[in-house]
């Protein structure tokens, strides 16, 4: 049970999970390329003593393996999944009172705890030039605070537990920001923040928000959690703290938590924005500078013994990897309760996570049907593409199979829907929405389109070991690989405008389809794409529009349905897309020393960049 980040720290310390750098680092770059290299070996959290230009120490890969989550929460993982089983399941308290006698206790210790003064106790006034001003990828615009709690309160209920607490990214330094006086906030307009600010527009006042940055590990997490309606992000952080949060508010008015290593309090003014970005972001691209709302700084605190956390997200797996899988251990599979028939939904992290959905869901609406096909399948399908975060994905494959299959083992899902779906029937498209504001392959910010595979029948194919031999004689293409059962990629050249991949479509369809290849990949490196699985989910499914990139063999249109015999996505790199994350030759030199012999991380030997 930690009562600060400090405490944090030294008991990661005190059990062999932490390593100490007592050299000066580098905040601009060289910090991120120590972490990104401790991550790749499953290294320990770090913290850097010496951050050059600040007085603060700073600490990264906290959560970094899962082992370690569960050793930060120990002491509350059980009763906190006790209590979350009984938010989605009240009647389970009544089925097995002595199991769950505990959950009232553990949520009564996690009520807020408001403490009445007008100035934070504990704490000095700082300016954000003392922080430690972190620049990630060599191409980011500036310094960013990459673990935020940033805590917002309803306009028109005022008060902690009609308050939101989310993760969204700070720019502090960079771009046209007055140094020590602005901040770049950059959320989606759907996040609790984003329906506060709304209301504060429309009352046409300024919208006060205070960013919370350390204190316990669980006030980190908290602030990304899927939490079920009425329990707030306090109430949880209380309850996998082991300790109710307390929090005052200053003279100001903005709400302080007193367990936080830093505080920034400002306001969010109507209409009032600046250009924020690039920012190296989780899909593995940047995403670009883009005008988001301006935050004007008010006042900034730090505590004793302050520590500044910070993480890096770059393509999966990062240490925001293990954020997710301490979620689904937390809050068990929530989906499930949430949506009738659905078994699994699985975020596929290695295409960046909201990209790609795979799903297993139920079948019952036509049992007396002797032809099986997706019914109840597709009503899943539009619940779950409307359900929070899941709303951004480009790509949902769902089918209703067995206890043998798992959307967990990716390349054997994706082999049974294969297998199993009609290309002609079972391809479902939206078109003209939105996806993740991070995702450029679409055809505007947060604009693009979305496609339900849903594969339910008895086997239809085998499918292709190898590379079809009448596939290679294409005289399009240039070179071929094989990506799994069922999958090729190929190179046609560089993309220009889409138009050779519907050439392609039309050689394929008058060569004949083959059945036992139903999905066809065109990419800029078919062996990069080949080499691993995580490889052809990361290129294929974050650098393709469904409505734009799909085309197929003996594509037709019946009652405005599209159909085809193959599937065929022009996974290329577009002259729209956002450049992909490429490490600074020069700091990965400086930061070597560290992993030489006498340095502190000797011991681990980094694998270097794995990015196309």
């Amino acid at each position: 049970m930690y009562q600060s980040m400090e405490d944090a720290v030294l008991d990661l310390e005190k059990h062999g999970h932490l390593v100490r750098i007592k050299e000066e680092v580098d905040p601009n770059l060289e910090m991120a390329s120590i972490h990104l290299k401790v991550f790749e070996q499953g290294g320990p959290a770090i913290l850097f003593e010496r951050v050059k230009g600040s007085p603060f120490p700073a600490v990264s890969n906290m959560f970094g393996t899962m082992e370690r989550c569960r050793f930060l929460f120990r002491s509350t993982l059980g009763s906190v999944q006790n209590v979350m089983q009984v938010r989605h399941d009240p009647a389970a308290a009544l089925k097995k009172p002595w199991k769950h006698v505990t959950s009232g206790i553990a949520a009564t210790n996690a009520l807020p705890l408001k403490r009445k003064t007008l100035e934070p106790v504990g704490f000095q006034k700082i300016s954000i030039d003392e922080l430690p001003l972190i620049r990630h990828w060599p191409e980011d615009g500036g310094a960013f605070v990459t673990l935020p709690q940033v805590y917002s309160e309803d306009p028109e209920q005022p008060g902690i537990m009609n308050a939101n607490l989310g993760m969204y990214r700070v720019q502090l330094s960079g771009n046209e920001f007055e140094l020590n006086k602005e901040a770049g906030m950059h959320y989606q307009i759907h996040r609790g923040i984003g329906v506060h600010q709304s209301k504060a527009v429309k009352k046409g006042e300024p919208l006060k928000v205070s960013i919370f940055i350390g204190g316990p590990p669980a006030h980190t997490l908290s602030a990304v959690m899927p939490l079920p309606e009425g329990l707030s992000e306090m109430t949880f952080a209380g309850l996998l703290a082991g300790r109710r949060f307390r929090y005052s508010y200053d003279s100001g008015g903005y709400a302080i938590s007193n367990d936080a290593d830093f505080v920034i309090t400002g306001d969010i003014f109507p209409d009032e924005t600046k250009p924020e970005g690039p920012f190296g972001d989780h899909l593995g691209y940047y995403s670009l500078t883009h005008d988001f709302p301006l935050m004007r700084i008010q006042n900034v605190y730090a505590r004793e013994n302050a520590i500044w956390p910070f993480t890096v997200v770059g393509r999966p797996p990062q240490e925001d990897t293990a954020f997710g899988a301490m979620i689904h251990e937390l809050t068990g599979d929530a989906v499930r309760q949430e949506i009738p028939g659905v078994k699994e939904v699985h975020a596929v992290d290695a295409a960046g996570v909201h990209p790609l959905l795979f799903a297993i869901g139920s079948e019952r609406y036509t049992p007396y049907q002797k032809t099986k096909r997706p019914a109840e399948l597709l009503t899943i399908a539009n619940r779950i593409l409307g359900t929070g975060q899941l709303s951004l994905a480009k790509y949902l494959f769902i089918t209703a199979g067995d206890d043998a299959v798992s959307t967990h083992d990716e390349a054997g899902f994706l082999n049974y829907v294969l297998e199993r779906i009609d290309l002609q029937r079972d391809l479902h498209f939206q078109t003209e929405t939105t996806i993740d504001t991070l995702d450029y392959s679409g055809t505007g910010l947060n604009t693009g389109s979305k496609v339900i595979a849903a594969a339910y029948s008895d086997k239809r194919r085998e499918l292709a070991q190898a590379v079809p031999s009448a596939l290679k004689r294409q005289e399009l293409i240039e070179k071929t690989a094989f990506v799994q059962p069922g999958v090729a990629a190929v190179e046609i050249g560089s993309y220009a405008d889409g138009s050779d991949a519907e050439l392609l479509a039309e050689q394929l369809t008058k060569a004949g389809a083959d059945d036992t290849l139903p999905m066809i990949v065109i990419v800029d490196d078919a062996d990069f794409t080949a080499a691993q699985t995580s490889n052809f989910l990361w290129s294929v499914f974050t650098r393709s529009n469904p409505s734009h990139d799909i085309s197929g063999v003996n594509e037709q249109y019946r009652f405005k349905h599209w159909g085809c015999d193959q599937m065929i996505i022009d996974a290329r790199k577009k002259p729209h897309h956002a450049p992909p994350l490429v490490k600074d030759e020069a700091v990965e030199r400086r930061t070597a020393r560290f992993f030489e012999p006498g340095g502190v991380l000797h011991h681990l030997q980094s694998k270097g960049d794995a990015n196309e």
